[in-house]
Parts: C-alpha cells; sequence; structure tokens
C-alpha cells in the first residue's frame, strides 16, 4: 500500500465522522497528505471552534477520528440550522484564511528545506573530515609528517567552516553506526573546542591552532591496547597504563616536528584538571595552558554524551548540567561558563517536551534574546521525516519548551525519527553571542 493510500485509509481503532460533528476537544486525523492543509499535524485534537471552521471549508471527502484520543465526544447531531447558515456564508472567507495559511505553511517549508540543504552540507564536509582524520591517525607511527598536513588541512577547512557558517556548521561528533573509530571522538573535540574558542574571542589563528591541537589530543592512544581503551571499567594497573597516552602522544607529535606549543600542550595535558585532581602531572589552575583547559572540557562533554557503554550515554542537556552541577571545580570556571553560553539551554540534540504535550529535538541553538527558544524538530511519525515539521519557537508564540526528557526514557521509534544519526545530530551549531 503507497503512504498516499495509507492517509486516505481508516486505521484501526478510528471511526469515520463528518466536519459537522466536529468541535473542541475533539480528535481528528485529516485523510490527506501534509503539504495539502494549513495544520501542524495530520492527526491532532482540535483546540478551538475556528480550527473545526476551517477543516469543514477544505471540504474533504471524509475525516477520521479516534475516540480514545477526544476529551470531547464528536457531535451525535447536526449542528443548529441558524449556526449552520452562519457557517455556509463564512465559508469563502475559510477558505480564503486556509489558503492562507497553506501559503505560509509552504513558505516555512521552503525555509526549512534551505535549512537542511546547509546541514546537508555541512554533513558532508564531516564525512570527508572523518575519512582523512582516521586514516591520518592510523598511518601517524608510519608517516608523522603526511599525518600532520593531512591534520592541518582538516583544521583550516573545519575552522573556515565554523566561522564562516556559524548557523549551520556541524560538530563534528562520532556517528557511531558508522564509526567506531578515534576519529569521531577526534573530530568532535576538535569542532567543541572551536566553538568554545570563538565564543571566548580568541583569535583566529590561535583558533587554528586549537583545532589541531584538539584533533590530535589523543595521538598516544595508538600506543595503548584497544582492550584497554574500550574498557570502561579499568583496574589500576590498566588505568595507569591508559593514562600513558598523554605523555607518549606528546613525545611521537614532539619527534615529528612541525606542532606549535599549544598544540603539544592540548595533548599533553587535556586530562589535568583545575583542582589538581588530573593527570599526567597534577597541574592545577593556570598552571594548565590555556589549549588544554579548552580541550579538557570539550573531551569530557562528549565522553559524557557518548560514553564507552551506551548505556549510560547522557543528553546534551544532561551532559551540560553534569559538567556544571558535578565536575564545574575540575574546569576552568570561566570557560566552562563560556562553553555552557556557546552551547545554550537546550543545546542542539536535547529531546524536549512541548508545551502542547508535543515531543521534539532541538536542532540549532537559541538567539541570544530569547535563550530559551531554539529550533525544534517535532516527532510527528505521519509526516515523512524529510518533510518533518520544524518550529523555530523564536518565531512562535504559540508553543514553547516545558521540559528537557531523557533518552533512555523515549521510544526507539521515537528516537529514530527525531535523531536518525543518534551521536551526530544533537551538534547542529548555531550563532552565538
Amino acid at each position: 500500500m503507497s503512504p498516499a493510500a495509507d492517509e486516505r485509509s481508516q486505521q484501526t481503532g478510528e471511526i469515520c465522522i463528518a466536519a459537522w460533528q466536529l468541535r473542541p476537544g475533539v480528535h481528528v486525523r485529516l485523510p490527506v497528505p501534509w503539504t495539502e492543509h494549513p495544520f501542524l499535524f495530520n492527526s491532532f485534537v482540535i483546540e478551538d471552534a475556528e480550527q473545526a471552521r476551517l477543516i469543514a471549508a477544505l471540504q474533504l471527502p471524509q475525516l477520521f477520528c479516534d475516540p480514545t484520543r477526544c476529551k470531547t465526544p464528536p457531535r451525535s447531531s447536526a449542528a443548529d440550522p441558524a449556526i449552520a447558515a452562519a457557517e455556509k456564508t463564512q465559508a469563502a472567507e475559510l477558505a480564503a484564511l486556509a489558503a492562507a495559511r497553506l501559503a505560509e505553511k509552504h513558505a516555512r517549508a521552503q525555509v526549512m528545506n534551505r535549512f537542511r540543504e546547509r546541514l546537508d552540507k555541512a554533513q558532508q564536509h564531516y564525512l570527508g573530515a572523518a575519512r582523512t582524520v582516521g586514516g591520518a591517525i592510523k598511518g601517524f607511527s608510519v608517516n608523522p609528517h603526511a599525518a600532520i598536513q593531512q591534520i592541518f588541512e582538516v583544521s583550516e577547512q573545519s575552522t573556515t567552516a565554523l566561522l564562516a557558517d556559524p548557523d549551520s556548521a556541524i560538530v563534528l561528533i562520532a556517528e557511531k553506526a558508522r564509526d567506531e573509530g578515534q576519529a569521531a571522538h577526534s573530530l568532535s573535540v576538535m569542532t567543541l573546542s572551536l566553538l568554545l574558542g570563538r565564543q571566548a574571542r580568541l583569535p583566529e589563528q590561535a583558533l587554528r591552532a586549537l583545532g589541531i591541537g584538539a584533533l590530535l589530543h589523543d595521538i598516544g592512544k595508538q600506543l595503548i591496547s584497544p582492550s584497554i581503551l574500550r574498557n570502561s571499567e579499568r583496574n589500576r594497573h590498566e588505568e595507569a597504563i591508559y593514562q600513558t597516552h598523554c605523555r607518549g602522544g606528546f613525545e611521537a607529535a614532539t619527534r615529528a616536528g612541525k606542532l606549535a606549543q599549544p598544540m603539544l600542550d592540548a595533548i599533553l595535558y587535556h586530562h589535568e584538571r583545575c583542582d589538581g585532581s588530573g593527570f599526567p602531572e597534577r597541574l592545577s589552575g593556570n598552571a594548565i595552558p590555556l589549549a588544554a583547559r579548552v580541550v579538557a572540557i570539550a573531551d569530557r562533554f562528549d565522553k559524557l554524551v557518548n560514553p564507552l557503554d551506551s548505556r549510560r550515554a547522557l543528553s546534551p542537556f544532561e551532559a551540560l548540567a553534569w559538567l556544571w552541577g558535578k565536575e564545574q571545580k575540575a574546569f576552568d570556571a570561566l570557560l566552562l561558563q563560556l562553553f555552557v553560553r556557546a552551547m545554550g539551554v537546550y543545546p542542539p540534540g536535547s529531546i524536549v517536551q512541548l508545551s502542547d504535550g508535543g515531543v521534539g529535538a532541538v536542532l540549532s541553538g537559541a538567539p541570544a534574546g530569547k535563550p530559551l527558544c531554539p529550533q525544534v524538530i517535532v516527532y510527528a511519525p505521519e509526516v515523512p521525516r524529510r518533510q518533518a515539521i520544524i518550529i523555530d519557537l523564536a518565531n512562535d508564540d504559540q508553543v514553547s519548551i516545558a521540559r528537557s526528557l531523557r533518552l533512555q526514557d523515549r521510544p526507539a521509534e521515537e528516537l529514530d525519527y527525531l535523531l536518525p544519526r543518534r551521536k551526530l545530530s544533537w551538534s547542529w551549531l548555531a550563532e552565538q553571542p
């Protein structure tokens, strides 16, 4: 059965109703494609009399209702003749209003299609960068000079992309379904570091050095057994071996040459903590070089969102809350504050409950003047995902975010719709002050 035929077919549990039976509180499903009506969803509970009249003005041959979703049952008898006559005289006006709203809907869809095109372009950059970085990391021990040159090129391109188009730049984060390797984490840490560096107003030259150091921050892991790297519950001996990756990577990168001091600092000191609890030298506060303090925040955030054990994964919203509430003393206070500001109250990829009862995923950060109003993709399984409804809450005074939701509490089909790339799609960046 084709999607169009399925839309027009009565589904299990539904009843057929006529337009005159509609009133506030009645559930209705419009058996036409999403692009052919002016409403946000194909299936919804009618909020007011105007919605009922607009549906009637569409003159659809049939309507469907799920009685279990009704707050008020459909009308059981025809409307008062006087009311029906009045509504008939308003038919042309209602039809014009429905057409105007449908035109607005199509215009909004065109804007969002252009938005998606920019995101698709950014994702292509990510995929190309992932291949390049993966090859560079694997080939570092054999030909470090060539590997470093590839890393320089990726950092240059990514920094340029981020600074030129921050609204649609994609955070280069792990897409675990395709890439389990170190490249995904390195790309994520690089772009998160660039995001924080830009928020801290670092000059462009410093940003480029920061990007290179972030890409190479875990290069020493090439010297560690994969069984230790993949173990989320290392014993004391294994942890001691794991901690050598900072010094080992620093020494290998130093021998390779061509790397400025901030790049080497990021490799050696990204596990140091401002409260002195880190490694390898237990530095604290400003004794930790700036590049390492930036990369430390980016590295820790990505590991909270993408831990070794995926069952412990936090949403971006939860990860920020964890860093701020549980680990604040471990990181540079100003940089952490800037990172939270850059990511926004509801970071991209957060799953949220909307004020109208719907569920959505945050696609991009909120504008500076409306920090609680990001762009949200709405879960609407009756709408094809490529046409998925995206609401710009900054320009919509009818819907707002009620609260953040936990990824682990959401059904798989909902997450597959909202976050089809899971580990990638939280990370669309938006312009920040």
